[in-house]
């Protein structure tokens, strides 16, 4: 498929592995690369040298393109910078902070460089920041969210209407029909999470994948948005936190319960009680765990097919 996101990283569908914490290491997004989408090494949970140590396995296994998704917000964000260009990566994906800060410095080293945003005011200042893409991501998403809590399919014609930007839709979405239908809004393309969490690659706890798979409408909650909005899964520890959000703990009482390390915990580790466990909305809508490479053909074969649907009506 020729389109704006396939030319800019040369891969052959409009397809994104998000790059998540504790999920995504070289083999998954190798596996997702060699199918023909773009893989991305979730540098959020490493330290610098696990990073570097990744980015070197994914080379050694394909040389298909990836990308490196870095948090703005991390202690380690200029070491992993400096790893991210000593290593030759040439797609970077940012988030959680101002994408002027970093977007040219990654471009004078012919970084391609991708942030991620929540809102059409801020997709404008992605623009002006000078990134070659933008992603939207509604608050049906995983992981760090945006507060405003605008739905993916709300967003992405405001997101759209605001930039002139190649646009990537991500949030709620895990399935051809759905991937077509963020295109038909304006999307040049996806970027995908919760549908790899569950995947054979993913490196992810075997309880977390199990899990994800066995979850219901209505099983996951926006929550911690004082600290930082995360949507969970609803299990001991969501609901103590949130219990304690409601009553009014400030800011500085919900940090302390949430602690060092819960994300890892839940899901590198395998805790389902008391770890924290950040997965999309449409993880009701998973309900097998499968090798990448299976998923994106599965993904590309049904958006193909609904295509064709649509333009017999």
């Amino acid at each position: 498929m020729k389109n704006r996101i396939c030319e800019l990283f040369q891969i052959e569908y409009p397809i994104i592995q998000a790059g998540m914490i504790w999920c995504s290491g070289w083999e998954l997004a190798s596996a997702v690369s060699n199918a023909g989408g773009l893989g991305i090494i979730g540098s959020g949970s490493m330290y610098p040298d696990s990073l570097r140590g990744q980015i070197r396995k994914y080379k050694a296994a394909t040389t298909k393109p990836f990308a490196v998704n870095v948090p703005l917000l991390y202690a380690d964000i200029d070491k992993h910078i400096a790893i991210v260009i000593e290593e030759g990566v040439k797609i970077v994906f940012t988030s959680a902070g101002n994408p002027k800060t970093w977007t040219k410095h990654l471009q004078q080293h012919g970084i391609k460089v991708v942030h991620l945003v929540s809102s059409s005011k801020f997709a404008k200042k992605v623009e002006d920041a000078g990134c070659d893409a933008v992603v939207c991501e509604g608050f049906e998403a995983g992981g760090h969210n945006g507060r405003e809590e605008t739905t993916t399919f709300v967003l992405i014609p405001q997101v759209r209407a605001a930039t002139n930007l190649p646009l990537i839709a991500a949030g709620g979405i895990a399935t051809g029909r759905g991937m077509l239908a963020a295109i038909v809004l304006g999307a040049d393309g996806v970027q995908m999470g919760t549908r790899f969490v569950a995947s054979v690659e993913s490196s992810a706890h075997e309880n977390f994948k199990n899990a994800v798979t066995h979850l219901q409408e209505g099983d996951t909650m926006l929550s911690i948005k004082k600290v930082v909005p995360v949507r969970l899964i609803k299990n001991d520890f969501q609901k103590r936190i949130q219990e304690a959000d409601d009553k009014g703990a400030s800011k500085e009482e919900l940090e302390q319960i949430l602690g060092r390390s819960r994300a890892k915990k839940g899901m590198f580790e395998g805790d389902m009680n008391e770890g924290e466990l950040e997965i999309g909305q449409i993880a009701s809508f998973v309900k097998e765990i499968k090798p990448a490479g299976e998923i994106v053909k599965e993904i590309w074969e049904e958006f193909q097919t609904a295509k064709k649907e649509v333009a017999s009506i």
